[in-house]
């Protein structure tokens, strides 16, 4: 066979990249579309800091792609807003009232060190969203606390009053106003009403894979269900599940289809893996959330998840 001739078949074989670029911004659209509720809802609960904190990590993420894709001369693939998405969730990890260069700074870390690093689009071996943020995290702590940096909030902090104060201070606080993302923590990870509407929108249009967030979900519900029934001394699920990152983890950054395994089994055991280190996070370790941690950790293992697959037919 002629090179001419594998060219033409190759050619054949593969999707064109017109295509591909299409399916891929589609779904960027419809997670754009489920985040829109909880954009919403942080406008209200956090103001127009919220909204500049968004609108600044997107530009960014966007501009360093662009910049990034002329530098290595590659086609440009801002247009599939996987970007967009990025910097959104990304701004959803941080506190309504971060300085303006850090929002900067982790946006660009994000994009830099998360994505085009690694060749672009589904090479990154971790979240992208996450690596900016673990980037903030370790350098700059007290900046990337949402309770320093809200002081002049009336909302409460769920989690750090669960850890430090107890339960009985912590059932005082409302499932109610958890839900409608009344609490101190990142400004889109708190709006639990909304990212719930956007999850289940995800699921009835077969954005992400519902093994994966049924996983999460089972890892945080059966150990903390279970150290309920056998103390008091424990919060609700209820709580656990409406406060902090879980719900923005299992349904919108541990369900990315370029960091997660492929097959049923495999997805089940990852979300749950997920979910289980969530719990021993938040119960033995020193950081109130930790749902962030765990996809970041749990993700590197996605490899060793794939080795998990049904034998071919007629294999022993």
């Amino acid at each position: 066979m002629s090179s001419n001739q594998s060219s033409l078949l190759l050619a054949m074989s593969t999707p064109p990249y017109w295509h591909c670029g299409r399916t891929v911004c589609k779904r960027s659209l419809d997670q754009l579309a489920a985040l829109m509720p909880a954009v919403i809802m942080a406008v209200i609960n956090w103001g127009i800091p919220a909204l500049r904190v968004m609108a600044l990590s997107v530009v960014v993420c966007v501009a360093v792609e662009a910049l990034c894709c002329r530098v290595m001369q590659r086609r440009q693939t801002v247009t599939d807003l996987t970007a967009v998405v990025s910097g959104l969730l990304f701004a959803f990890l941080l506190p309504a009232a971060a300085p303006w260069w850090m929002v900067a700074l982790g946006a660009a870390c994000c994009m830099l060190f998360g994505k085009m690093l690694f060749g672009g689009l589904g090479d990154n071996p971790v979240s992208t969203p996450l690596v900016g943020w673990a980037i903030l995290f370790v350098s700059y702590p007290y900046l990337m606390d949402a309770n320093l940096v809200a002081l002049t909030s009336d909302y409460a902090d769920p989690l750090a009053i669960l850890k430090y104060l107890g339960v009985a201070r912590a059932d005082e606080i409302s499932i109610v106003d958890l839900l409608l993302g009344r609490q101190i923590s990142a400004l889109g990870a708190g709006q639990i009403g909304g990212l719930l509407i956007g999850g289940a929108y995800l699921l009835v249009r077969g954005v992400i894979r519902w093994q994966i967030s049924l996983g999460v979900l089972l890892g945080v519900v059966v150990p903390f269900a279970a150290m309920q029934m056998s103390s008091d001394a424990s919060a609700s699920v209820a709580f656990h599940l409406c406060s902090g990152s879980i719900i923005l983890c299992a349904f919108y950054i541990a369900t990315d289809a370029h960091i997660a395994p492929t097959h049923g089994t495999a997805m089940v055991l990852y979300g749950i893996t997920c979910g289980v280190m969530i719990f021993l996070i938040r119960t033995f370790g020193s950081y109130t959330d930790g749902a962030p941690f765990a996809v970041l950790v749990t993700c590197l293992l996605t490899p060793y998840f794939d080795m998990i697959r049904p034998k071919p037919f007629g294999v022993k």
